[in-house]
């Protein structure tokens, strides 16, 4: 009752999975990735051992296909299935039990460095899975940016026929994650929402807002026009009073916006996204 995306990106080291479904908390069950292992996504009354069996095999260096071929081999109930994979070569297999509700297929791809799995059942029409493969090898970007491009793209092709309600977007790399102590670099989850995709594409952007980093030409001295922008934020947020230090109050302010690691503590500069976001946040 699904549709998802399994890919992977060798040259910038990463492994995930997108997923939608008018199913709450979709994220919970379908996608499982692990650096230098691969991703699986199992859906269709989803048999969730198949997503750390899996990552297991592949670990083993087992590929996608003797990955799927073992999980299905084990489970008695697999013509109910669906489940795609890619492995850490970057191979791919996909499969789509007899027993899957219509509209169901999907399509595996490998070369370049980007392998790719997509799957849907219960799909609006045929034209699901297509619009997500055609979308996903023409999309410039990162594995995250691919990924949701995909999956929007099948959403706005029809999606899952009986509606939206959730999606999740998850993808590993090694030391990815927060300050670089796991590989968990995107997990990011909308349970229930009116456009789940959509959304899902909301926290992307906050995610490189929060997370990313401007190159230092990119960065915004604050002087001329970004000074009194910076000032007017300040004073309109209430740190920044007539016996302030601005210094002080800059430091204080990013600090409590979460955003220390894309702007000077002592006021000198700031990356040129964060202003733009906090002068429509706070002035506009």
């Amino acid at each position: 009752m699904t549709f998802s995306i399994v890919a992977c990106d060798l040259e910038e080291q990463a492994w995930g999975v997108a997923v939608a479904s008018k199913f709450p908390a979709v994220g919970a069950v379908v996608p499982w990735a692990q650096a230098d292992a691969g991703a699986v996504a199992t859906q269709s009354f989803a048999n969730t051992s198949y997503g750390p069996h899996g990552l297991e095999l592949m670990s083993k260096c087992l590929s996608a296909d003797e990955t799927l071929a073992r999980l299905l081999q084990e489970d008695p109930n697999s013509e109910l299935r669906q489940v795609g994979l890619v492995d850490a070569q970057g191979r791919s297999a996909t499969f789509t039990g007899a027993g899957c509700f219509p509209w169901a297929g999907g399509v595996s791809g490998s070369g370049s460095g980007n392998g790719y799995a997509i799957q849907g059942n219960i799909l609006k029409s045929a034209k699901v899975v297509p619009a997500i493969e055609k979308t996903f090898l023409k999309t410039k970007g990162n594995l995250p940016t691919r990924l949701h491009a995909a999956l929007l793209a099948g959403d706005r092709a029809g999606g899952d026929k009986r509606g939206r309600q959730s999606a999740a977007i998850y993808v590993v790399k090694p030391k990815g994650g927060y300050g670089g102590f796991v590989d968990r670099w995107i997990d990011y989850r909308v349970d229930d929402h009116e456009d789940p995709v959509l959304r899902l594409g909301e926290l992307l952007e906050m995610h490189e807002l929060y997370f990313g980093k401007s190159p230092e030409k990119e960065r915004t001295v604050i002087k001329g026009k970004a000074l009194q922008q910076v000032t007017d934020i300040l004073m309109r947020a209430g740190y920044l009073k007539k016996s302030n230090n601005f210094s002080n109050a800059f430091n204080e302010f990013i600090g409590n916006e979460n955003f220390e690691e894309r702007a000077d503590p002592n006021g000198q500069w700031i990356d040129k996204p964060v202003l733009k976001y906090l002068v429509k946040k706070y002035l506009e």
